[in-house]
């Protein structure tokens, strides 16, 4: 028998109250909460403490602990609450060709979900980083959509999606293909990620019309229709109020091995 996730707990985690009748009502009303309400963060990769996919260490670790977490995490998560309230999901491996060099191999590195809504597909992410989709997007290629955020389509072209956003100029972010993958699939791409998390600190939060982004020691706060604020963060002590205060993350216990981990952030960068 699979896992049940603790719905209570997982409501008010992201700050839910109202009706759980299964409907876009609902589906778009989670999918703007769990972004704000939890980050994205690869503290445990930087920390080199393995990410485990498994419903009870996500619910520790994202509901109970307050943390946040990389996109199989808040993926899977967000999945297992979906199918518990009764709608009926698909997940979907993508790779992320944003920021990848020219002449890059195309590799399975994100997790996203389809999810059905009264026959209609709906493409759901609340695990992307600074650009985290904050609302679902109904699977229909072409046509512009708006989020409390950024506006995004999706092309499509031999069976081949990709997820563009205005504020990129319309750039694809990711590829998918709407697939059937197993579990071991899913794990083995996280091995993967885990591993390519390890040198830079990546924080994200949402809320409707801003986001935070901390990379490395680097603070932005990005609003709509403005100029992005930049923070520099001189110390690991402003790392861990930032931490804290902006993304409203409790920080793990262990803190030699956070303040170890958060050195990473004031390595030399090399072009």
């Amino acid at each position: 028998m699979a896992e049940e996730p603790n719905l209570d707990a997982y409501l008010k985690r992201v700050n839910f109250s109202g009706s759980i009748a299964p409907g876009i009502e609902l589906l778009t009303s989670l999918h703007q909460l769990h972004p704000s309400a939890i980050p994205f963060e690869n503290l445990d990769p930087l920390m080199e403490v393995p990410v485990r996919l498994d419903l009870s260490n996500l619910e520790q670790k994202l509901v109970v602990e307050r943390r946040g977490g990389y996109c199989f995490e808040h993926n899977l998560l967000f999945k297992a609450i979906l199918d518990d309230l009764g709608f009926v999901t698909r997940p979907l491996a993508a790779y992320v060709s944003r920021g990848a060099g020219p002449g890059a191999e195309p590799v399975l590195n994100h997790m996203a979900m389809l999810v059905d809504v009264a026959g209609v597909q709906y493409l759901a992410d609340v695990g992307l980083g600074r650009h985290v989709l904050t609302g679902p997007l109904r699977l229909k290629a072409g046509i512009e959509q708006d989020t409390p955020n950024e506006r995004y389509r999706l092309t499509e072209g031999e069976g081949q999606w990709a997820l563009e956003i205005e504020s990129e100029d319309w750039a694809p972010y990711y590829t998918f293909e709407i697939i059937d993958r197993t579990m071991e699939e899913y794990r083995a791409m996280n091995d993967l990620t885990q591993v390519a998390f390890r040198d830079e600190l990546r924080v994200a939060r949402s809320e409707p019309g801003v986001r935070y982004a901390l990379l490395n020691n680097r603070l932005t706060v990005y609003r709509r229709s403005a100029e992005p604020e930049i923070r520099v963060l001189s110390s690991t002590l402003e790392i861990r109020d930032v931490l804290m205060q902006t993304f409203g993350i409790q920080l793990p216990k262990d803190d030699a091995r956070l303040d170890g981990a958060l050195e990473k952030a004031f390595r030399p960068r090399h072009a």
